[in-house]
Formats: C-alpha cells, structure tokens, sequence
C-alpha cells in the first residue's frame, strides 16, 4: 500500500489577482506576495489568511518586480518598475517606512546577512549604543499631521529604531536592466554601485562572508533580427575589500544609516511645520479676505486700521465689515487658532529640527574622526574634506532654523497686540462692557499694531498672487516655500553688531568655524542644500568600493526558448543559494534535451581561488509513481518545471510527467543533495570549454539518476507550475501555472519516530 503523501497542506484559496512574486518571511509563518495590479499583500500560512494589503499609490508605484524580506524579517523590501523606486515597509502594518529612488528598474533583491563573527565586530555591536547615552531622545512628531508624518509619531514603537534594525551587518543587492547591480547597507545606505556586468539582472547572490557576489543576468543579443537569443552568464566578482575591511564597512554603514534616518526626521518635520502653515493661512483667507473684498471705498484697509487705531474711531463701513463679517466670536477664534498654529510651528523647530539637526552633527563628527584614520577608512572612500562640507552645511541649516524662530517670535508678539486691540475696539463698537485690564493699551502695544497693520496689510500687489491675498502673512510663511526664490522680506541685520563686526574684519569673513549664513534663502532651500552636500559625501564609498569588484568567473550557460515567454520573468530558474556553512554558491537551472527539461547543479566555492569538486551535475528522476508506465520503459520520465534550495541539504523541486497520456500528474518532492553528490565516480570531473556555452556541451555532463523515496506528494487537481518555500520555517507555496490557485504546505510533518518506523514497514 502506498504511504500517507508527504507534506501537511494547510492552506489553499484562489486568487483575485494574478501573482507575479512570492518571498516566505526568513522569521515567521508569513509570506508576501505581489500581483500583476501592483499591490503587494502579506499573508499568514494557516489557511492563507490575509493580514494586510497595500494597494498601489502615486508616492510608491503599480508595477512590483522584486521582493526581499530583511534577514530579521521585520521589514520588508520591494521594487517598482514603473517609478524606479525602492520601499522598506513595515512588517505590522502596510507602511512604508523608507524609500529611495534607483536609476535604473529593478528586476531582482536579494537581502543577506553577514555572519561572519570577530572580536572587533562584537565590540562595536556592543559599543553601538553610545549615542543614545550621548543624544537626547528624539520627540515624536504630532499625530494630528497628515499621514506624512505617520512612521514618528506612534510613541510606542520607536519607529527609527525599527528601520535601523540590528547591528550586525546586512546588505540588500538590487539587480537590474543593463547591468545595474547596487549593495545597500542596511537596505538605506548605497555601499557599493558595481559595473562591468553586461545583461539584465536574473538573479543575486551575496556570500555571508562578503567574500564574493554572483550573478545570473539575461543577454540580449539582436544581431539576429529574426529571434532574439538570450543567454545567461553566470558571473562570480570578487568583492573581497568588503571582507577584508568588515569592520570598518559595518561601522561606515551604520553610520550612514543613522545619517539617513535624521534626514528623514528632519524632512518629516519641516513637512508638519508647513501644514501648520497652511493651517493660519486658510484661517485668515476665509476670514480677512472676504472683508477686504467687499470694501469699496478707495482708502486702503491699512488707512482705514490706522484710522481706528490712531483716532479710536472706525468709519461706517469699517465698522459695519468688523461687525457683520468678522464678528467678535469670529474675531476670538481665528486669535485662537492662528496663535496655536504659530506656537506649534515653534515646537517643532525647538524641539524636533534642533535636537534632529544636533543628531546629525555628532554622527557627522564621528564620521568625520573616522575618515582621518587613514589606514583603516582611506581605502573605502571617506573622505574628510566632503564630510567637513557636511558639517557646515548643517551648521547653516540650524542657523536658518535659529532666524526662524525669532521671526515667529516677533510676528506672535504683534498677532497678539493687533488681536488684544481689535477685540477691544469691537467691544467699544458693540457697547459691550470693556473690562479695564484689556483697556490698558501701552505706548509699546501700539507700536506693535501698527507694525502689524504695515506689515500684514501693506498693499504689494506682487504678492496678491500668492496665498494670503490682499494682505502679507508672509513673514514666516517664507521660511517654508519649498521654492529657490529668495525671501520676499528677509530679516533687517541693519544696526546689528554682530553682522557689522563680521562686515569689518577680514579674517573671520573666510574662517571655517563660522558657518555661512544664508540671509536671501528660505529654510528648505538651506535644507535641501544640506541634503545634497550630504548625499554628495556619502556617494564617494560606493563608487570607490565598487570599482574594487572585478570579475573573477564567467560562464555562459544556455539560450532561452523564446516559447517560455510568458511566465513572467520573476519565477523563472535560474536560482542562486549560498551555502553559508561550507561557503559554496550553488546554481540550480533547467535545460531542455530531446524535450524533457532536465535540473543542473552548478557549483562554485564563494573564495575565488578554490574549486569545488563535481563543478555541475545534472539530475534525473528514476520513476517513483508505479501507476504510469510499465516498468520497462525509460526512467528518466519527469520534466522539472521549477527548483528552489529548502535549505543547504536539500533542493524543493515540482516535476511533471512527460509521457503524453491523461491525467499527468504535477509532483512536489524534496531533493537531497546528499544523493546527488554521492562519492562514486569522482574520475568523471566535467571540464569545461569556456568558448562555448554549456549547453553547447551538456553531452559531458554527468548525469545522477535519484530516486525519491517518499519525500513526494503527488498535487491533485492542480497545474502547479512555481514553488517558493523557507527551509527555516520548514512551508512551501505552490503556485499553478495560471498565477491564481495558491496551495501551501508544512513540509517536514512526521517528527514522531514511531510513525516514521510503520510508514517504512509500509513502504517496504
């Protein structure tokens, strides 16, 4: 009698979308998958249940061509075709947590975590806490802001904490059209940008150790106008300065990551301040517009104010717009609401943009320490001079934020009085009681209104095209245009001491502890600047650390049939796996002979130098499914449709029957590599001709036939065509060929030995 199938299936649903890529979590029981319309969605293994969706939107993008899991699997990466950019969204909750933009479009990620250990290592992990003893904590940003500003403002979760994740080192390798191959640090930092491969990138594999990089990327030959012929090559580069410098890479990394975060703070609350801008601005449109729209004598309404405020005595038509338009509850609220939006754009400055700004500081500083230790930090790009340009780059921009807050300071002082004085004279117009406090005007009171009165009601018809028409809010509304225009009323330095002694010496105009000051420019243009500045110092790594790959072994493997193009290109073989333990790359492709695609192994040692034995090995199935043929007929009767490593002992393989008859049946089966890589015929060693492609000589090829024992499990009713599964967890997910019937299964169920014992008894 046949033994129980293998394989616990615990889930199965169709899809309303056609799915384009699957990636198992590296840490829990959920898998992520993207479809053709551009959402990516998580989903938990029991009963495939859903747990979030995050559909496509303008800020992300709808074409997903590459997922990645980070190795801790709290955070997830995916690539988008269409906007070129790269998202880091949280695995809680459909949230993009960070984004950055790539050059090209991405067509493979691939996500690895360095497990090499040393003591210098374990002491920076341990010593990585120093700056949270040294630097404040930063606020949390308001929750009442638009969803900008979401990732800071949960005060539980410690958001930044959460996308700088673990010390230790990771690296995502993003792979794409026309040899785009980029290392980002951490998935933030751009660590090293690599060139010299040709192709579209297929698939990535970064050794544990960082010894070296391989490749599978996909050639477009035209000279052929009829077909195009694709091949791939398979090319290892040695990235061996990322291994020799591990320490100082990871230490760099993580510094720029810190880097990273703050700009993104930073951005984020310069992003509420303008909202709270916004706030004033469409409190005084709706209110003082309307009541200056419908004067209609000739004196300005800055006269008409002057009038009030000089003779205690408004005209007729001034006092019936107060009265009837403004209203003094209407006068009240808008007072309210304008001083709380003032004095919450000054929090923000006070406490999120100074204590960011100072963050950024002492993290260039180290930086900067870091980059005159020559011998260690010199031959990975750091370059001092850029880093002291950071600095004061900084420095400006917290000398912008400085002039920012006194301007609001004085704009709140004469708000107050203007408003304190208009309530009172509409009392007086209305015959209400005036209660004696708020009749004291002093001398100085009057001198702010009427600063108010030529500051805001001023009628420069220049500005009527702005916001706030008919009257200037701009004083601080300027400091937040996201615009390269100059201040339209920069400060008056005229009689400041400072400014006059700077004017006058010679020495300290040029001197490098001051930091420039930027007197004509708004406080994004400042920040923008030091963004760039900024960006402009941590280029410098990645491109020195990527002309030191170069290109150890290139293989040419096997053209492509153009019959297969279809599928779409993210579950098509080749598949790469790095073997942390033994340091071996293995390659896993199918090609076709006498119409049966048959599976190859290829392997390689991740040191370039050293060669493995039994470089490639191709596989046969020996026949385990005793219904379909006699036994006579030949073995070798299964076409491999897709292969992916469940862990380093073992390769996840579907295989369908190739003998034309009813009822072909789909298989998924565990492949142990063990029984591939069997002692026996070591004389038989492959040698390779590099002129031609290998499947120009698969001929040489060794061939194993294995045969299964019962490590298969035949998939009813299903055309299972992919299968993507995470050896940690111990599941697998198989997809139909249809891109829509999901089947996802616990693969090692028979932990208890008795049980295995009987089911042997049975088999045999």
């Amino acid at each position: 009698p046949a033994a129980m199938p293998a394989f616990r299936q615990v889930g199965e649903k169709q899809l309303p979308q056609e799915v384009v890529f699957m990636a198992w979590s590296p840490k829990r029981d959920l898998i992520a998958l993207a479809n053709r319309a551009g959402e990516v969605l998580l989903h938990r293994l029991a009963n495939f249940q859903r747990v979030w969706s995050l559909p496509p939107n303008e800020n992300t993008g709808k074409e997903v061509t590459a997922l990645a899991w980070r190795p801790d699997g709290k955070i997830l990466a995916f690539g988008l075709t269409d906007t070129k950019r790269i998202i880091l969204c949280d695995v809680e909750k459909p949230e993009s947590l960070h984004s950055f933009s790539v050059d090209l479009s991405i067509t493979y990620m691939h996500w690895m975590e360095v497990t090499e250990e040393s003591s210098v290592l374990t002491s920076f992990y341990n010593a990585e806490d120093e700056s949270n003893l040294l630097l404040p904590k930063l606020p949390a940003l308001p929750k009442n802001y638009s969803t900008t500003a979401k990732i800071f403002s949960e005060e539980k979760s410690d958001e930044i904490m959460k996308l700088l994740g673990d010390v230790r080192l990771n690296a995502l390798v993003l792979g794409g059209s026309s040899g785009f191959i980029e290392i980002y640090a951490y998935g933030m930092f751009k660590i090293a940008t690599v060139t010299g491969v040709a192709g579209s990138c297929r698939g990535l594999c970064l050794s544990s150790d960082l010894k070296s990089l391989s490749v599978i990327t996909e050639i477009q030959d035209s000279s052929d106008s009829e077909a195009e012929i694709t091949y791939f090559q398979a090319s290892k580069l040695d990235t061996s300065l990322l291994s020799s410098y591990l320490p100082e890479v990871t230490r760099m990394a993580r510094k720029f990551t810190h880097i990273s975060t703050l700009l993104q703070y930073i951005k984020l609350s310069l992003t509420c301040m303008c909202e709270a801008w916004e706030e004033i601005l469409m409190q005084m449109d709706s209110r003082l517009t309307k009541f200056v729209q419908e004067k209609n004598t000739t004196t300005s309404v800055q006269d008409e104010f002057m009038q009030l405020l000089l003779w205690g005595k408004a005209s007729l038509e001034l006092q019936a717009l107060l009265m009837n338009q403004l209203t003094v509850k209407g006068l009240k609220k808008l007072g309210q609401s304008i001083e709380s939006s003032y004095s919450s754009i000054q929090k923000l400055v006070i406490s999120h943009l100074q204590s960011g700004s100072e963050a950024l500081l002492y993290h260039l500083s180290e930086l900067k320490g870091m980059a005159l230790w020559k011998q260690k930090y010199e031959s990975l790009g750091l370059d001092a001079s850029g880093i002291e340009e950071a600095i004061t780059a900084v420095g400006s921009f917290i000398l912008k934020a400085n002039e920012l807050l006194q301007v609001i300071d004085s704009s709140m002082k004469n708000f107050k009085a203007f408003f304190r004085w208009l309530y009172v004279a509409m009392l007086r117009m209305s015959e209400d009681h005036v209660l004696p406090e708020l009749n004291k005007m002093t001398q100085k009171d009057i001198t702010f209104v009427a600063d108010f009165l030529t500051e805001h009601f001023n009628e420069a018809p220049e500005l009527y095209n702005r916001k706030g028409k008919y009257f200037n809010v701009e004083r601080v509304g300027q400091y937040l245009k996201d615009e390269d225009d100059d201040l339209v009323s920069p400060p008056n330095t005229e009689g400041n001491q400072w400014f006059n002694f700077l004017k006058n010496s010679t020495h300290l105009k040029e001197s490098p502890l001051l930091f420039p000051y930027y007197p004509e420019k708004s406080l994004h243009f400042v920040k923008r600047q030091m963004e760039g500045v900024i960006d402009q110092c941590l280029q410098k790594p990645a491109d020195v650390i990527g002309k030191s790959v170069h290109q150890a072994v290139r293989m040419s493997l096997y053209k492509t049939s153009q019959s297969e193009d279809s599928t779409p290109q993210l579950f098509k073989l080749p598949f790469l796996w790095n073997d942390k333990t033994s340091n071996i790359h293995y390659v896993l492709f199918t090609m076709l002979e006498n119409s049966i695609s048959k599976i190859y192994i290829l392997r390689r040692h991740t040191d370039t130098s050293r060669s493995v034995s039994n470089g490639i090995l191709a596989v046969d199935f020996g026949n385990f499914l005793n219904n379909s043929i006699n036994e006579s007929s030949d073995s070798r009767c299964y076409s491999c449709l897709d292969a992916h490593f469940y862990d380093d002992e073992t390769v996840t393989v579907v295989l369908k029957e190739s003998v034309e008859q009813e009822g072909k049946e789909r298989v998924l089966a565990q492949l142990p590599l063990s029984s591939v890589y069997t002692d026996e015929d070591q004389d038989r060693e492959f040698i390779w001709d590099s002129t031609k492609r290998l499947d120009e000589q698969s001929g040489e090829i060794s061939t194993r036939t294995v045969f299964l024992e019962n490590q298969w499990r035949v998939l009813e009713n299903m055309k299972a065509q992919y299968v993507s599964v995470n050896g940690i967890r111990k599941v697998s997910c198989v997809l139909s060929s249809n891109l829509r019937h999901v089947r996802v299964f616990e693969m090692d169920v028979e932990d208890d030995g008795e049980v295995e014992e009987e089911e042997e008894e049975e088999t045999t």
